[in-house]
């Protein structure tokens, strides 16, 4: 029985103490709602939430609680997946089956990582859950096992096996205790018959320690750690919830493992179910250690809250309208998760604000209120702890009253008057102080207060034992806070910046960082902390004691954003005080940036540094980090304070750069040359020219590295320009010569050149002459000429380089060098020393010193050159000593004997002799000098060097074609063959003639001859060669037996004069016949072919020729005839068969006994027909061929010819042929009955059917699609049957097509296109009851009943809802407009903004009360709630209210009071808004006070104002303040007070007489004046008992005098009494008072005095009892009397060393 303190109804209000929220709609995230159900939904912690979706694809979706809008989508395949309750690591499990044994394969992934952590395969694993983080738990059909996912562990570990109540139970639940000794089991099962809709529940309970096990009836079960009271160590305690089929339901709690002596009693509560869940059972159980509660979730949505420790009922009600499959634990709300069909994450947790209230006012059970908000620090419980403590505290309890505060809920009486009450508590003796025990307390509990802080802080520090004070801030057990940090501050200045820190009292931590000099980290925590501190004051404080810690702050202030101070007042702070030092290295930091606003500080730091330390501007100036400051001011300081560099970098004018830039002697060097790299090319010559003017002596080398250095920018001519103005050939020399290597312009290496021997620099002029590639040779060799410098070697060097040797040698000639002339050639360069003769020898020098010149040189002499010049003299005799020499000395240079030759030529001394024998001269030289002397010589010479093409051209010119063909004939070389035998040769018959008449006749060497022939036939010569042939091979000669001559020459007949060949057939007997024959082939000569073959007797050869050359088929079989040979039969065959003579082909082949090609003359017998020849071949064939071709033409022929007895006895024969290619064969050539011969024999049904129906034998074919059972088969005799109107044939096929869902949508087309409507419906419901009815067999039957029978279509869906493709049905029913069914599909498919929408625009039809408000309130677009109102305010405004009420938490209600207001109907609603007035919304409150306003209900319109304040309380005083009804005026008056307008209030009630209500408020107004003048009118009005009442009411604000004097003054002095007595007797209490604490205060005083005096008294008496102190070593230090009796050194009673 349900009890009276379980409240059966969750209010709506805030008054609920359970809170529920939905943290996401899994279907909103895009996931199937087909895939929310138990498999496939996993919800291991509150962290993940993760589905396993199946359609469209596979893929595992993880939405993360903490932000659900972004599910992560990954392609996986699994049968199950949960998530790690801490980590992003996850597990998977999949079934994989390996010959016929099925094995679950689980792996775990790190998703972070992106790695596989573990895997294993093992027995399927019906259940698995995360235990803890790190351990997977697994429940197989016979065991539990753990899984841990550390790395060391491999196998999951058994624990324990299933007990036999788990036997074919679905496992829903497995836990683990904390400690992890107990584990519990839970599944489910069906019900007992007695409660078939009841599901059964069994738990397995197992202790790991004890390795016990116990099986009990439960449904759910949890595992909690409680203390209690008495224990050191928690108890391990398990919930479990049962609800058998036969007794009453019940939560049962027990202890397993003890936590000490004191035991948790068994405890056995009541689970109550209303009446319309009596079949509902629990699916879960969470216990929240936070609150110590038990929550207990059932299928249905119900909730049982428990209280832990005691058992007592809470709480409950439903939580979820839809079914709920899972929940988790939420550790951090203290409530738990569910998930139920819709797919909605809900968030169950305790309402913190009201579950204490709701316990003590509603369950009034306080002990429970006082427990929860202990327990849970709940507020709430403020009036249930004063009392208690009060009592303990009165009691004399001092460590309860102390335990009891400490514990309070929301630190209640954690306060300062308490503290209080405790320090005046009187001490017992022997014990600890009430105070010391308050804070005892207070430390175990937790961590005190501010109060409580300071309180102990003054109490340690006053008994010098800070340090423990040190140690509970480090222990974090005091609340910092600034008081706290001021009483540190004298003794630990670290410790108060601590407690400064974490109290953020900013001004004492800025205040103290200052002190220390810690100046960043002001910056820091002010920016941390957003505080602002006087940093003006902060600065010009530092300023005086710590310049440099100035600086620090300075930079500071200066790195906020924005400053709070700007950089000229800093920078002035700093000046005021000649701290140019510190304003520098502060400006420097601050100016960094380089800013253009900064342009006046940097111009600053500059000039104070320049005119105090200008080396301090120079280090500026150098680093470059200012560019905004005014520039030529500080180039004019510069250049006084001697920084010419730095004012050069500065000034712009020429003027000025002309008047700095001549101080050379103060300038760095290298700077003045980076100077210029900065200005113009202009100016830059122009300072130049001014340094070369000023000292050209001193500047030269400064001028000259300038030029260098900026040549490219200023030019080179214009630097030559600028030293030849001067005539500085030494800046020239020195500039150019650094220039000279980088540059290729002529004109500067001549001014080198010149430069450099105007200033006597021989060896350079001599060393670019000779490297140098630029200059001008011409202009060089002109002025070196003119020079006429004493060493020639320049000049030698450029007319060596450029080809200058005539102009040398005569220049040196005319000038009587021949010492350099003789050098030159000996040394610089022998080679050409030819010239050099040749120019002496114009220059008629004397031909000794020639003669003894070339001797000189000897073998370095080029002899080629030398003679080619002494040639052209026609000298050549003055070398014949020099050649013989060389010769003497073994000289084998052809260029020498070349010269001897000539010499010898000329002279004609034997001039053949030395031709021929000499090996050394080059044949073609000699040869040429020799062909206008003797060309007879010539061609000695040419033949020996085998000068081909020079002998050619001589013998040609001269005629000499005699000699050509000997000599041709004897090189045998083709090429040279190639050459002569040319057409371009215009002598080739000439030559072919010698060669055929005289050469080749005289060879005896076969060489010769077969090369002659193959440059012959090279040549394309044929008649020319067929001569050559005659003449050598029919002519007697040596070669006449020749076989390949023979074979050649028929061969050139065939290619020249075919009516030659057939009579050198038969002249010559040495021929190689087939390979002759086959090349008359080839030339068109068959008829010389054939008798080639023929003598040969080549019979196949032969007659190919006469078929396929000759092409008479007749003469080949009479040769065939002739020779009766088979290979000949065959190939006659063949052309026969090739020729379409079939029936002959066929004949010829039986005579050869060929069956190779059998395909051919199965394919060409098959195109002609000739099926009976056919046979015969095949028969034939098939004693020679075993192959499955032949046996299938050969049953094919049979068929063809019909005979099917025959072909009937051959099926039955072993045979290869294939039969079914074969009926195929008959089928699409419509012979059935073979084809039916031909199915029935391999068993072919599918075939078979089809044939039948061709056949139109329909029974038969329906027997045989059934054995064939294949869906083309059936659909084939179906659509048959269909269109021969066989339906119950049609019908018995259709029941096998429409399982196949793929199928069915085509044999519902057939059907409908040939208009058999009824028969198609008759089909459908006949497949309903198949066994393999799937959902498209229900949803085709839906959309015919929608198109043709739509009075059966509600009735189906009613049936089948669950079973059709709704989405489908849903277009079908739109097409066909049938609404009422439309509205219903669309609520099935939870489309519930369809479905309401159907309804409304088709409300005749569809709309109906009770299912329109079932499916409003699940409809997820607000925007249809506002029309269903509408729609409701048209056509049935009856059920408004009704509808309002059920939409009410759904709704905007300030819309819907607009929504009515607009169309005036907000009466019609008044009772919807009295209903939801409880939110106090605004809209709603001026719409009801609207209402009672018009209804003139004033009663109901204060109650509406008091309990509701939400609305414009003004304007309704205002509308009140002016309505006819006093009542309502008086409201108005009310409304005024309400908002404390008290003047107005008063007004208007003492314009409507309401006395008593203006008195009233002027005494709530608090306000003297209003209070005094509302008595003054009384007086003026002579309301003289108003005048009293009003001094009763407003005592404590009316001041007497004024009354006395207002009473006397107007004759009330009467009923002024009564106020006047009460005065006078507050005024004597006051007094007597007052008196009373004074003598208190001094008997006080006495008593501390006497107290004070005994105290001094018993010291000195102690200290006269302790014995004298022994002597410290090396003194005689005695310790003082107080050492062991002063207060602060001794540890006091009760506190045992703990503070």
């Amino acid at each position: 029985p349900e009890t009276g303190c379980v409240v059966s109804a969750m209010a709506s209000g805030g008054g609920a103490p359970i809170a529920l929220a939905e943290k996401v709609t899994l279907t909103n995230l895009g996931i199937n709602a087909a895939s929310v159900n138990l498999k496939q939904v996993t919800l291991e912690s509150e962290k993940y939430v993760c589905v396993r979706e199946t359609a469209p694809s596979n893929q595992v979706v993880i939405v993360e609680l903490a932000n659900p809008n972004d599910p992560k989508r990954r392609p996986i395949t699994a049968d199950s997946v949960i998530m790690n309750p801490v980590s992003q690591v996850i597990a998977l499990k999949v079934a994989v089956t390996t010959d016929g044994a099925t094995q679950d394969h689980m792996q775990i992934f790190n998703l972070e990582l992106k790695t596989k952590m573990k895997s294993h395969p093992m027995e399927p694993v019906e259940f698995w859950k995360w235990l803890t983080p790190s351990t997977l738990g697994l429940v197989t059909a016979t065991a539990v096992y753990t899984w841990s996912m550390s790395e060391g562990e491999g196998a999951p570990k058994k624990l324990f096996n299933r007990s036999a109540n788990l036997s074919g139970n679905q496992i829903i639940s497995l836990r683990m205790s904390a400690d992890e000794k107990w584990l519990v089991v839970v599944g489910i099962a069906p019900a007992a018959p007695s409660r078939p809709n009841l599901v059964q529940g069994n738990m397995q309970l197992f202790s790991v320690d004890k390795q016990q096990e116990q099986s009990l009836v439960a449904h759910a079960a949890a595992f909690a750690n409680v203390t209690l009271p008495g224990n050191s160590a928690p108890s391990t305690l398990i919930a479990f919830a049962s609800k058998p089929a036969e007794g009453d339901p019940k939560l049962h709690i027990i202890e397993v493992t003890p936590g000490g002596p004191t035991t948790f009693g068994k405890k056995s509560m009541d689970l109550f179910f209303p009446a319309e869940h009596i079949d509902d059972f629990p699916v879960s159980m969470s216990i929240s250690e936070k609150y110590g509660l038990i929550y207990v979730i059932t299928k249905a949505g119900l909730l049982f809250v428990y209280h832990l420790e005691t058992g007592t009922a809470v709480y409950r009600n439903r939580f979820s309208a839809d079914p709920v499959f899972l929940a988790c634990d939420q550790p951090s709300t203290g409530g738990f998760l569910a998930v139920n069909r819709r797919g909605q994450v809900l968030q169950v947790t305790v309402n913190e604000q009201t579950l204490v209230p709701f316990v003590s006012n509603q369950l009034r059970n306080l002990d429970l209120a006082l427990a929860l908000a202990q327990k849970g620090n709940l507020p709430g419980a403020e009036q249930l702890v004063a009392p208690k403590f009060e009592m303990l505290f009165n009691s004399g309890d001092f460590k309860g009253a102390s335990e009891f505060a400490a514990a309070s809920p929301m630190g209640s009486l954690r306060t300062p008057a308490t503290i209080a009450k405790f320090k005046s508590a009187p001490q017992q003796p022997g014990q600890t102080s009430p105070l010391l025990q308050y804070f005892g307390a207070c430390l175990q509990k937790g961590k005190l207060n501010a109060y409580e802080g300071v309180e102990l802080a003054q109490l340690v520090i006053s008994q010098n034992k800070k340090h423990l004070l040190d140690n509970w801030m480090a222990e974090d057990k005091i609340e910092a806070s600034e008081e706290l940090g001021d009483l540190l501050m004298p003794t630990d200045q670290d410790m108060a910046a601590k407690v400064y820190l974490k109290a953020k009292a900013s001004p004492k931590v800025v205040q103290l960082l200052a002190q220390k000099g810690e100046f960043e980290k002001i910056g820091q925590y002010c920016t941390s902390t957003g505080y602002t501190p006087d940093w003006l004051f902060l600065m010009q404080r530092v300023l005086q004691v710590d310049a440099q810690g100035a600086v620090g702050l300075a930079l500071q202030i200066s790195a906020q954003t924005p400053p709070p101070l700007d950089i000229n007042v800093i920078t002035d702070l700093f000046l005021q005080r000649n701290m140019i030092r510190e304003a520098t290295s502060y400006l420097l930091d601050v100016l960094k940036p380089n800013l253009p606003e900064h342009a006046m500080l940097q111009t600053k730091v500059l000039e104070i540094n320049l005119v105090t330390y200008p080396n301090v501007a120079d280090a500026i100036l150098g680093q470059g980090i200012f560019t905004h400051y005014d520039r030529p001011r500080i180039a004019q300081l510069c250049e006084k304070a001697g920084l010419y560099m730095r004012a050069l970098q500065h000034y712009t004018e020429l003027s000025d750069i002309k008047r700095v830039v001549v101080n050379t002697h103060a300038i760095e060097p290298q700077g003045l040359v980076d100077f210029f790299g900065t200005i113009s090319r202009e100016q830059a010559l122009e300072c130049l020219t001014e340094l070369l003017n000023v000292n050209i002596r001193q500047n030269l080398q400064i001028a000259v590295q300038i030029a260098k250095e900026y040549t490219e920018q200023l030019t080179v001519t214009s630097i030559i320009e600028l030293f030849e103005q001067f005539k500085s050939h030494e800046g020239l020399f020195f500039y150019l010569g650094a220039h000279l290597a980088v540059s290729e312009d002529p004109e500067v290496h001549f001014k080198y050149i010149e430069a450099a021997s105007k200033t006597g620099q021989i060896k350079e002029v001599e060393r670019v002459t000779r490297e140098s590639n630029f200059y001008d040779p011409e202009r060089a060799k002109a002025f070196l000429m003119e020079a006429k410098l004493p060493d020639a070697r320049p000049l030698i060097n450029v007319c060596d380089r450029f080809n200058f040797v005539h102009d040398l040698t005569m220049h040196l000639y005319n000038n009587n060098m021949m010492r350099y002339i003789e050098g030159y050639v000996q040394k610089v360069n022998p080679a050409n020393a030819p010239e050099v003769v040749g120019a002496l020898l114009d220059a008629e020098c004397d031909e000794s010193f020639v003669k003894n010149l070339i001797l000189s040189v000897r073998s370095l002499l080029p002899v080629g050159p030398l003679t080619a010049e002494v040639e052209k003299r026609n000298r050549l005799k003055i070398l014949s000593q020099f050649l013989e020499h060389l010769v003497t000395e073994g000289s084998q240079d052809p260029q020498v004997h070349n010269a001897l030759g000539k010499i010898c030529i000329d002279s004609n001394q034997n001039p053949e002799h030395f031709l021929t024998t000499n090996m050394y001269y080059e044949a073609a030289v000699v040869g040429k000098y020799c062909e206008k002397r003797d060309p007879n010589l010539a061609c000695v010479a040419y033949k020996r060097g085998q000068c081909d093409a020079e002998l050619i051209e001589c013998t040609n010119r001269n005629s000499l074609f005699k000699l050509q063909a000997r000599y041709v004939v004897e090189r045998m070389d083709e090429g040279l063959w190639a050459t002569v035998l040319t057409d371009e040769n215009p002598h080739k018959r000439q030559l072919v003639d010698q060669v055929v008449s005289t050469a080749l006749p005289e060879s005896k060497n076969p060489d010769q001859v077969s090369i002659t022939v193959k440059a012959f036939i090279s040549a394309d010569l044929p008649n020319e060669l067929i001569e050559l042939l005659e003449k050598i091979v029919l002519q007697n000669s040596a070669f006449s037996n020749n076989p390949n001559l023979q074979n050649l020459l028929i061969l050139t007949a065939v290619k020249a004069d075919k009516t030659r060949v057939m009579d050198y057939v038969n002249r010559l007997e040495h021929i190689d016949g087939p390979a002759v024959a086959d090349i008359a082939v080839g030339s068109e000569l068959y008829e010389e072919a054939f008798a080639i073959y023929k003598r040969f007797n080549l019979h196949t050869q032969a007659v190919k020729v006469l078929l396929e050359n000759i092409g008479s088929i007749e003469r080949a079989q009479e040769f065939a005839t002739k020779v009766e040979a088979p290979e000949v039969w065959a190939q006659l065959a063949k052309s026969q068969l090739s020729s379409g003579q079939v029936a002959d082909a066929i004949s010829s082949y039986i005579k050869s006994g060929d069956s190779e090609d059998y395909q051919a003359v199965i394919d060409a017998a098959v195109s002609d027909e000739c099926f009976e020849d056919l046979v015969k071949f095949l028969r034939m064939t098939r004693k020679k061929v075993k192959e499955p071709k032949v046996d299938t033409e050969l049953v094919y022929a049979l068929a063809r010819i019909n005979q099917l007895a025959e072909l009937e006895e051959f099926l039955a024969s072993p045979n290869t042929a294939q039969v079914q290619a074969v009926g195929d064969r008959c089928f699409d050539e419509s012979l059935y009955e073979a084809a039916k011969l031909l199915y029935s024999s391999i068993s072919g049904w599918g075939r078979l059917a089809s044939t039948l129906v061709r056949l139109h034998q329909f029974q038969q074919a329906v027997d045989a699609a059934r054995r064939a059972n294949s869906t083309k088969t059936w659909k084939e005799v179906c659509f048959a049957c269909v269109e021969e109107g066989e339906f119950r044939l049609a019908q018995l096929c259709g029941h096998n097509i429409i399982v196949q869902a793929d199928e069915l949508e085509e044999i519902s087309e057939f059907y409908q296109s040939h208009g058999h409507f009824e028969e198609l419906i008759s089909l459908m419901e006949g497949g309903l009851g198949l066994e393999r009815a799937h959902m498209g067999i229900f949803t085709e039957l839906g959309i015919l009943y929608a198109k043709y029978k739509s009075e059966k279509l509600m009735e189906h869906l009613r049936l089948f809802s669950n079973k059709i493709n709704i989405p489908r049905l849903i277009r079908t029913c739109e097409d066909q407009m049938h609404w009422k069914e439309l509205a219903m599909l669309y609520e099935a498919y939870d489309e519930y903004d369809n479905a309401a929408l159907v309804m409304i625009n088709h409300s005749p039809d569809a709309w109906e009360h009770v299912s329109f408000k079932d499916i409003c309130v699940k409809v997820a677009n607000a925007e249809i709630y506002y029309k269903s109102i509408t729609f409701y305010l048209d056509e049935h405004p009856s059920l408004l209210n009704d509808l309002l009420g059920v939409l009410s938490s759904r709704l905007d209600h300030t819309r819907v009071v607009d929504l009515m207001r607009k169309g005036g109907h907000l009466p019609l609603i008044k009772p919807f808004l009295l209903i939801v007035q409880q939110p106090n919304l605004n809209a709603v409150n001026e719409a009801i006070n609207e209402l009672c306003i018009e209804e003139e209900d004033y009663e109901g319109l204060r109650n509406s104002i008091d309990m509701y304040d939400n609305f414009d309380q003004i304007a309704l005083a205002l509308k009140l303040e002016k309505h006819e009804l006093i009542e309502f005026r008086r409201i108005a008056t009310h409304i005024y007070k309400r908002n404390q307008r008290w003047r107005q209030s008063v007004t208007l009630s003492k314009k409507d007489s309401l006395f008593k209500d203006a008195m009233e408020t002027a005494a709530q107004s608090g306000d003297r004046e209003l209070a005094e003048e509302l008595l003054a009118y009384f007086v003026e009005q002579k309301n003289k008992e108003c005048f009293t009442a009003c001094l009763y009411t407003c005592y404590e604000l009316i001041r007497p005098d004024y009354a006395v004097e207002l009473a006397w003054m107007n004759g009330m002095v009467d009923y002024a009494m009564p106020m006047i007595i009460q005065f006078m007797r507050d005024y004597i209490g006051k007094v007597d008072k007052l008196m009373a604490e004074k003598e208190e205060r001094r008997e006080a005083a006495e008593g501390a005095a006497k107290e004070s005096e005994a105290e001094q008294q018993q010291r000195n008496m102690y200290a006269q009892m302790l014995p004298p102190a022994l002597p410290a070593p090396g003194g005689g230090y005695t310790a003082p009397p107080q050492a062991y009796g002063a207060p602060g050194y001794g540890v006091q009673p009760g506190m045992g060393g703990g503070y």
